[in-house]
């Protein structure tokens, strides 16, 4: 590698997990209807009445969740209505879990009103609050000025201009 050339400066970005999750669930609607799936909403009505999102962007962000794989729709049909789709977590969605709990996390700890955070996350088998955190490999709870960031196999170094 040159002497002048930088991994950390002079890497590629346009290869960043992070920015194509971004675009897939970067978005403040996004958030907040997986949010609702996880506290029980499954319908679009259901949405709508509880983030009063405009129809429009609802009707698009639940397209896109579904397009991703994030969420399923599977039919349902209360007694006199017609048939209608309900929306359903996926494991692809399960696993934004610890992405939105932790977000939920930080702002309790930063964001929350004074008198605290309005909802408390607890494991239902036992009770205990939610704790997100950072482990390795090795079960070790790793602080973020304990992370190292290496080249993986997707690494690529930006092409000279």
């Amino acid at each position: 590698m040159d002497a002048g050339v930088d991994m950390l400066f002079d890497r590629d970005t346009t290869n960043c997990s992070i920015a194509r999750t971004l675009e897939v669930v970067g978005e403040k609607w996004t958030l907040l209807i997986l949010r609702e799936v996880w506290y029980g909403a499954t319908r679009f009505s259901d949405f709508e009445r509880i983030l009063g999102c405009p129809r429009n962007l609802l009707a698009e962000r639940l397209r896109k969740l579904v397009e991703h794989g994030i969420l399923s729709t599977e039919p349902y049909q209360e007694a006199g209505s017609r048939a209608r789709l309900r929306y359903v977590i996926t494991p692809k969605g399960t696993d934004l879990a610890p992405a939105v709990l932790g977000l939920m996390q930080w702002g309790d700890r930063y964001c929350a009103d004074s008198a605290g955070p309005a909802i408390i996350t607890r494991h239902d088998r036992c009770g205990a609050q939610l704790s997100v955190q950072v482990r390795c490999e090795h079960d070790h709870h790793v602080q973020a000025n304990d992370i190292q960031a290496a080249p993986g196999p997707g690494f690529r170094m930006k092409a000279d201009e």
